[in-house]
């Protein structure tokens, strides 16, 4: 096989991440497809996994059948409790995709995770530059959500949330925290986060000593989740579309 430059410049990347960045598939998936022969790239098979390609310019196939830029999707789920959020689950678990069965869609992959037992908007694309964008801590996108907690946080209690506590040598910290309203034995609270670390909001309640009963996310910078109905989805509308390229110092990304 005659070798392919490793020189990246432009819109040079390696073959895997083509096929990702080409809506084909996941670059998980992508790397099980050039590993096993099923890729071509003009026209002569590609096996290695460093291998770059210029997705502009070279003709890449799977299979025999060429591998064409998608049309760019944007859609959002409510996603209900008791799925998770990946695409193939090793133990069999319900996945966040079984919600997508009825879409006719290029590939598309969630913008960051909400947990198992977590419920509300989340984001699905194909556009890799804008949802690495939306995810890095430097864009300083607004996630914010709605908890359902047992007890009654003290004052005390949601001032230690926003100046930061330390868990396992990361530091936790909440933007904003404030109570919504309460009932005899159970309250909501309105979380904001910037960065969202894993299990950021049950770990923080679970340092205060609160149970954390429901958790919702309920916008994503400006994008609200709304009277969406759970477990439905709704493609994005240009205006959304905007305002998260906008979210992101960016709005020029429709072009990269």
């Amino acid at each position: 096989m005659a070798k392919i430059s490793q020189a990246a410049p432009g819109t040079r990347v390696t073959l895997p991440r083509a096929l990702s960045k080409l809506g084909y598939c996941s670059r998980t998936q992508a790397e099980k497809l050039v590993a096993g022969g099923h890729v071509t790239v003009g026209g002569r098979r590609v096996t290695d996994l460093s291998a770059w390609v210029d997705i502009r310019t070279d003709r890449i196939a799977v299979d025999g059948k060429p591998v064409d830029v998608e049309a760019r999707v944007y859609l959002m789920l409510n996603k209900p409790r008791g799925l998770v959020t990946t695409r193939d689950d090793p133990e069999g678990r319900d996945t966040v995709f079984s919600c997508l069965e009825h879409l006719d869609i290029p590939h598309v992959s969630p913008v960051g995770r909400l947990d198992k037992a977590s419920e509300g908007l989340l984001l699905f694309t194909n556009d890799t530059v804008l949802a690495q964008r939306l995810l890095d801590p430097d864009s300083d996108i607004a996630k914010t959500y709605h908890v359902q907690v047992r007890g009654r946080p003290s004052e005390a209690d949601l001032a230690r949330m926003t100046a930061g506590i330390l868990d396992d040598g990361e530091l936790l910290k909440a933007r904003r925290v404030q109570l919504l309203r309460e009932a005899d034995k159970t309250c909501w609270l309105e979380f904001e986060l910037r960065e969202g670390k894993n299990r950021e909001i049950r770990r923080m309640l679970e340092a205060i000593g609160c149970e954390c009963l429901r958790l919702v996310r309920i916008a994503f910078g400006e994008l609200t989740l709304g009277d969406l109905e759970k477990g439905k989805t709704r493609f994005l509308n240009d205006a959304e579309i905007t305002a998260l390229r906008h979210s992101t110092g960016s709005a020029s990304l429709a072009g990269e």
